[in-house]
C-alpha cells in the first residue's frame, strides 16, 4: 500500500488535511469522501491510480484531521471548500479530474456543475442516492434540529483501537480483523488518556434544518460537461433509498455517463472491492 504525504493547508479560515498520493508531474486527480469517513480509508483504492495520475484527498471539514469549524456544518460549505481546494492546487484555471463517494460524490457533483469548466472527467462512487424530501417536513426539522442544539455533543471513545474495530465490525462484518483496525487506525486517534477517540466532530451527529430537494441538484448536474463514470456497488443497500424511475431521470442529467457495478461490493467499494474500483477508475481517467 503507498504511503500518502499529509499537507496542511488554510481553506476558508479552517486548517485544512490534505493527503497526497503520486508524483506531482501527473495530472491531478481529487477525490472526495463520504459522510463520517476519512481520507486515509481510501489508500487500498489508490495504487492503480498511480499509474495515470497523482491523487490528492482531503478530510473534509470537522472529519479527519481538519480542523472543526465553529459554525457547525451546511452542504454548501463542502462546495465552496472544494472550490477553494481546487484553486489552491490547480490555480485559477486548470481543468482537474474530480471524483466522490457517497457525501463526496454529492459535493464533487454540484461542484462539477457549478464550475464545469474546471472539471475534465468526473467519477461518481456510489452516490446521488439522497431522498427528495417534501416542504411539509421542514417544520418538525427545524423544531428537532433545535432541541438538539440544546444536548451536550462529546466525541466518542473507546478503550482501544482494537475495540474500535470490533465495533465496526458489526456495521460491516465484510471487514477481516486486520482490515477493521486499518479503519479504525483512519477514523481515531489516541486521546492522550489512554483512550482513542472517533476524530469526526460528533455535531456531524445533529439532523440539519434544510431539506434535500432533488429537483436543485438536478438543475445543477445538467450544466456538467465533463463526461461522467458512475461506479456502484453490485450489493449496495443505498440503491433502495430511491426508485429506480427516479434514478434513471438523476443520471439523465448527465449528458456523457458510463454506468458500471462492482459485484458483490457494498456501498463502502473502498472497503469491498479496492482493488477493482480504482482499476476501474484509472482505466476511464487512462482514455
Amino acid at each position: 500500500m503507498p504511503a500518502s504525504r499529509s499537507e496542511f493547508i488554510r481553506i476558508r479560515g479552517l486548517r485544512y488535511h490534505v493527503r497526497r498520493w503520486g508524483e506531482p508531474h501527473r495530472p491531478l486527480l481529487i477525490l472526495g469522501h463520504g459522510f463520517l469517513d476519512a481520507s486515509a480509508t481510501f489508500a487500498p483504492l489508490v495504487p492503480p491510480l498511480l499509474e495515470v495520475c497523482q491523487v490528492l484527498m482531503p478530510d473534509w471539514r470537522g472529519l479527519g484531521y481538519t480542523q472543526w469549524p465553529a459554525d457547525g456544518y451546511w452542504f454548501a460549505d463542502y462546495v465552496a471548500d472544494l472550490d477553494a481546494l481546487v484553486e489552491h492546487y490547480a490555480g485559477e484555471s486548470a481543468a482537474i479530474w474530480l471524483a466522490g463517494h457517497s457525501m463526496g460524490a454529492q459535493v464533487a457533483s454540484l461542484y462539477a456543475g457549478l464550475r464545469p469548466e474546471r472539471v475534465d472527467r468526473l467519477i461518481l462512487l456510489d452516490g446521488l442516492f439522497t431522498p427528495d424530501m417534501p416542504p411539509a417536513l421542514a417544520a418538525d426539522r427545524y423544531r428537532r434540529w433545535l432541541r438538539q442544539l440544546r444536548l451536550p455533543m462529546r466525541a466518542k471513545t473507546y478503550a482501544s483501537f482494537e475495540a474500535l474495530a470490533e465495533r465496526i465490525r458489526i456495521q460491516h462484518p465484510q471487514l477481516s480483523p486486520p482490515q477493521a483496525l486499518f479503519v479504525a487506525r483512519g477514523w481515531a486517534a489516541a486521546d492522550g488518556r489512554g483512550r482513542v477517540r472517533l476524530l469526526a466532530d460528533p455535531r456531524h451527529r445533529l439532523n440539519m434544518p434544510t431539506l434535500y430537494r432533488a429537483a436543485e441538484s438536478m438543475s445543477i448536474w445538467r450544466q456538467i460537461r465533463a463526461p461522467t463514470l458512475f461506479i456502484d456497488g453490485g450489493a449496495s443497500n443505498l440503491h433502495a433509498l430511491i426508485s429506480a424511475e427516479e434514478r434513471q431521470a438523476r443520471r439523465a442529467c448527465f449528458a456523457q455517463r458510463e454506468e458500471v457495478f462492482v459485484d458483490g461490493a457494498g456501498h463502502m467499494l473502498h472497503f469491498d472491492a479496492p482493488q477493482r474500483t480504482g482499476e476501474l477508475m484509472a482505466d476511464f481517467l487512462r482514455r
